[in-house]
């Protein structure tokens, strides 16, 4: 069951992808603190081609800047240099595309980590 919603889930964000929704540059607001242990997954989507999945898992009282490291590592990770991320601000993670990429849109999948808020907005 659960790998069928997930399926769901990324093929909604293929759908949104090929929809107005793609851009160059996201920018994500991580906000609070874990107050829970849980995993955040989230999915960056180009314009056309397969979606890809980042996925971290989250001890219980990380900071919203370990937060936002630990995002950053696992989208890079999964991108290679298709895609530059980095942190701003300490608990923003930027993601940009690299040139000759398509736009893309990123969504959340799934957040369990009870207290962590995820803000996501094209730069």
């Amino acid at each position: 069951m659960r790998k069928l919603l997930i399926g769901i889930c990324l093929g909604l964000v293929a759908s949104v992808a090929g929809a107005d929704g793609v851009e160059n540059k996201w920018r994500l607001e991580f906000s609070g603190n874990a107050e829970s242990a849980g995993r955040i997954v989230l999915a960056l989507a180009p314009a056309q081609g397969d979606p890809i999945r980042a996925t971290v898992d989250v001890p219980y009282g990380r900071a919203e800047n370990d937060v936002a490291r630990d995002v950053r590592d696992a989208l890079q990770a999964q991108s290679g240099k298709r895609y530059s991320v980095e942190v701003d601000d300490g608990e923003d993670v930027l993601v940009k595309k690299h040139e000759g990429e398509r736009d893309f849109v990123i969504t959340i999948v799934e957040n369990s980590v009870q207290g962590v808020r995820i803000n996501i907005g094209a730069e």
